[in-house]
């Protein structure tokens, strides 16, 4: 099988449950940048959000990052492609959930931006320690959010909201679905990502595909959650991990093992290293 592209989400599919690469991916993924294959993250997270791990790994070159929104050169630090919430729909968007009980960061050039309120308060808004570690590394904080962005002025990758209050996320979401101008999509239990329409993970890695000179059959892509829907059906081979949503799994090519059962590699070396031996 002639795959020259994987994409890989993170959170739930290639970092185990510590939010770390296994030793058995690490390996796998270095034998594929070493076979001339491209291994790109894609993500729900920001560039900056990124393992250090991954992106030290020779050959790692490209990343599509906020599901989709940006597709970025790592290398020689440019944008590739962007699908991006204009200054002034964020900042509709970001006023009206303001009125929810919600913990909300946009992401802009990388980073996300926070308020101390939020901040301060991450165990409230049901996130995990390892979750927490992420975000105090890939926020800055800011005294107001709404006057950040509006003094800014520029475009939004992506809106990021967590909930201590399910009822509160079944609401929000109830109302945003209505609009034909956004995309909602979940990569938590207790969160809400809300992009511009036509950023998904999986019109990117066509994007980025067709950038490489590759044909979509020659990719392959592996996920979890409901953002990785688009990429596991717009793959050549779309695997769904086994701790992955049921929908996701009923929708891919192939189930692998779990995030902590190095998920990743096995269906890598089943698919693509020994398929070439």
């Amino acid at each position: 099988m002639n795959i020259k592209l994987i994409a890989l989400d993170l959170d739930g599919t290639l970092l185990n449950s510590k939010k770390e690469i296994s030793q058995r991916n690490f390996q796998v993924l270095n034998r594929c940048c070493q076979n001339g294959i491209w291994v790109v993250p894609c993500t729900g997270r920001s560039v900056s959000g990124i393992p250090q791990e991954m992106i030290g790994i020779p050959g790692v070159r490209y990343a599509i990052t906020t599901n989709g929104a940006v597709i970025v050169d790592m290398t020689q630090k440019k944008i590739i492609g962007t699908c991006l919430l204009p200054c002034e729909q964020a900042l509709e968007l970001l006023r009206f959930v303001d009125s929810y009980d919600v913990m909300y960061d946009p992401y802009i050039n990388g980073r996300g931006i926070t308020e101390a309120r939020f901040y301060e308060n991450l165990t409230e808004y049901g996130l995990s320690l390892e979750l927490q570690e992420l975000v105090r590394r890939t926020r800055d904080v800011h005294p107001n959010i709404l006057e950040f962005v509006e003094n800014n002025g520029k475009p939004v990758e992506k809106i990021n909201l967590y909930f201590s209050n399910m009822e509160e996320r079944a609401k929000l979401r109830a109302e945003l679905e209505k609009r034909a101008d956004i995309l909602v999509t979940s990569s938590l239990p207790n969160n809400l990502e809300i992009n511009a329409h036509g950023a998904t993970k999986g019109a990117a890695l066509l994007r980025l595909a067709s950038h490489l000179g590759l044909e979509s059959g020659q990719t392959m892509a592996f996920g979890d959650g409901e953002n990785d829907f688009s990429m596991i059906q717009a793959a050549g081979i779309g695997v769904a991990m086994k701790n992955g949503r049921e929908e996701l799994i009923a929708a891919a090519d192939y189930i692998t093992d779990t995030n902590d059962e190095d998920g990743v590699a096995a269906a890598i070396d089943k698919f693509v290293l020994k398929a070439d031996l």
